[in-house]
């Protein structure tokens, strides 16, 4: 393999084809068992490739070199091989960063809820802290380590919350039904960004919608992360402009 994407289940990712948009190169989906992970990663018989859940931490430990973003995350999504020496970085923040400003979502003053603690979750939470959120609150449904609430606890002590990020796959394609939070919760919340890429609307940015709220979900940011991968890949800068000419064209083709 050449270029592509590592993960335990791939079978939802656009990601070939926003590559294949992108750039002159074969990109491949290459699902994963975690037996299998670690026999790839010794193996290194890639140029380069993204990584997604549940490798984006596993992966450090094969890295000579990891970016200052990825360190600060603990996470990382891209890997680029050079004469057997595997580099890290992680595309997701910046990819993150971009689709909140494309939209006009202002993070800055804000208090933000972040809903998830995984590895996108890290990638997200950097990128509000880069934007200057007044303040960050983590939400987990599993592990509750310091610094992450119980949803209990969010609703009871943070309903004011100004912008809500949903960064857990509940309301992922196939389980479109499901959604993290009631937004009736949060009744001062401005904007809701759902990092979900498929399905185009969730259920939590279609409440968003008939409440009036502003809500987007995650297709713009894996574009981006993914344009921002290619160029690291190639060692070459691509225009913004491809992001939102290949988001269109996507986004167009789930409408339809």
């Amino acid at each position: 393999m050449e270029y592509g994407l590592i993960g335990e289940k791939l079978g939802h990712s656009a990601s070939k084809e926003i590559h294949g948009m992108l750039a002159d190169y074969n990109y491949e989906l290459h699902p994963l068992a975690k037996q299998e992970f670690a026999p790839f990663m010794e193996q290194q018989n890639f140029r380069a490739i993204n990584v997604t859940i549940p490798y984006k931490q596993a992966v450090i430990p094969y890295l000579s070199w990891v970016d200052e973003t990825a360190k600060e995350i603990g996470a990382v999504n891209t890997i680029v091989n050079r004469n057997g020496r595997l580099y890290g970085y992680n595309t997701d923040m910046p990819g993150f960063v971009y689709m909140v400003r494309k939209n006009g979502i202002e993070v800055e003053g804000k208090k933000v809820v972040v809903l998830g603690n995984g590895g996108a979750s890290q990638a997200v939470q950097a990128g509000i802290r880069h934007m200057k959120a007044s303040r960050l609150v983590v939400v987990g449904n599993r592990t509750i380590t310091e610094g992450v609430i119980t949803y209990q606890e969010c609703f009871q002590e943070h309903s004011n919350a100004d912008v809500i990020v949903n960064t857990s796959p509940v309301g992922m394609f196939p389980n479109i039904d499901a959604s993290p939070v009631d937004l009736a919760h949060f009744p001062r919340c401005q904007a809701v960004i759902d990092i979900i890429a498929n399905p185009f609307t969730t259920k939590l940015t279609a409440q968003a919608a008939a409440l009036g709220i502003t809500g987007i979900t995650g297709l713009e940011m894996l574009v981006a992360q993914a344009k921002y991968a290619a160029e690291i890949f190639l060692d070459q800068e691509i225009p913004d402009a491809r992001i939102d000419e290949i988001y269109r064209n996507l986004a167009d083709k789930d409408k339809d």
